[in-house]
């Protein structure tokens, strides 16, 4: 099964505002979809959906992205723009591992993580990158290990781990890279004192071709029974995952039908294509 994967970010009743702020920050980018409910925009061919939600969850460095430049001054640009507003997580500057890095929490809490390197080291522009902290502290390679047994065209590529010379736990993953249906991952582990988790800020969608598919990704992945909610679940290990069919976004961006889709997706917990169907053929 080769399905689309990309993350979803809850937003505070401002989708289409953040989505045009991004476009503005990121080259070759563009907003494809819009409805009332959520804007979906491309930057350098990834995909990103906007969710305009409300102040239940705001989004954390927990899932923060990954960015690759290859030239000094459009990663210092785009940090300049991003920081308006934000947080320096993390300063610009020369690190062992990047001449130049940074990370940031911007306007809408998203994070980014920004480095100059080399494209052909990483093979995407942006890549989403889990941070394993408190009670999942440690669990990094573990979840890489699980979701590459789930996802076809999946393999964890490479993992540096902490060497217990002061920098975290001996052993634990400093940075690793995974894909999934070739998508680039990141994980980490942080033993440090954060005062944040997985939460439903940021989700990853899992697009769908057939009912057979949704329900393998259901059984696979869903582990907290209470927040199966409208095609949303939560792994084992905290994540938010939407498990969706990839005609939805179409059906929701027709505004005459939207609503009948809406209604019937509403009643849901895993999404069944045939009654969306239905709804949206009324």
């Amino acid at each position: 099964m080769k399905n689309q994967i990309y993350p979803a970010l809850w937003l505070n009743s401002n989708a289409k505002e953040a989505a045009k702020f991004y476009c503005s920050v990121f080259d070759n980018s563009e907003i494809t979809t819009e409805s009332s409910q959520a804007v979906l925009f491309k930057a350098s061919g990834q995909k990103f959906l906007c969710i305009n939600g409300g102040p239940e969850f705001i989004p954390n460095p927990s899932i923060s992205f990954f960015v690759v430049y290859e030239n000094k001054n459009e990663l210092d640009e785009a940090w300049k723009k991003l920081i308006d507003g934000g947080t320096v997580l993390m300063p610009l500057s020369e690190y062992d591992w990047s001449p130049r890095y940074g990370w940031l929490q911007d306007k809408f809490s998203i994070s980014w993580q920004m480095s100059l390197d080399k494209m052909e080291n990483v093979g995407q522009k942006f890549s989403p990158t889990f941070l394993f902290t408190g009670m999942q502290n440690g669990n990094a390679e573990n979840a890489m290990n699980f979701y590459t047994s789930i996802f076809s065209n999946s393999s964890v590529t490479g993992i540096f781990r902490y060497t217990g010379d002061g920098d975290d736990i001996k052993g634990n993953v400093a940075h690793a890279q995974f894909t999934l249906n070739e998508t680039v991952f990141m994980a980490m582990d942080s033993s440090h004192q954060h005062n944040f988790g997985f939460n439903e800020g940021i989700s990853l969608v899992v697009e769908c071709q057939t009912q057979e598919e949704i329900d393998y990704y259901w059984e696979k992945l869903s582990a907290v029974p209470e927040a199966e909610q409208c095609g949303w679940l939560k792994d084992k290990y905290g994540v938010s995952w939407q498990i969706i069919p990839a005609a939805l976004t179409d059906m929701m961006s027709n505004p005459e039908r939207a609503g009948n889709v809406a209604d019937a997706f509403l009643k849901m917990k895993k999404l069944n294509i045939r009654q969306l169907e239905e709804a949206y053929n009324k």
